[in-house]
């Protein structure tokens, strides 16, 4: 008997571009960004959990990440939560039924 098994990872952009470029069409690169830098900026501050430098610099590295959208196979914008989730699996779902 034959078992498939699947693997789902969460990484920066250039660690999921660089498993793209070795697993090449076996693997499906989701980029998954904030509706606008904006609303990342007022998620971060509600959280009250972080230093206005910290919340700059993870602005600063979303604006360079955004960079490498175009890159990825697919995009789930993450404006609400339960939406996204349902968007990125029936895109996993999608490209785990192609033969």
């Amino acid at each position: 008997m034959l078992f498939r098994s699947h693997v789902i990872f969460d990484l920066d952009v250039v660690g999921g571009l660089n498993l793209k470029k070795i697993l090449g069409d076996r693997a499906l690169a989701v980029f998954v960004k904030p509706p606008s830098v904006d609303a990342l900026v007022q998620r971060l501050e509600a959280r009250s959990t972080e230093t206005p430098e910290k919340i700059a610099q993870r602005v600063a590295k979303a604006h360079h990440e955004m960079e490498y959208e175009p890159r990825f196979d697919t995009v789930v914008i993450n404006d609400d939560l339960t939406t996204a989730l349902q968007e990125a699996e029936e895109k996993v779902s999608h490209f785990l039924q192609k033969p």
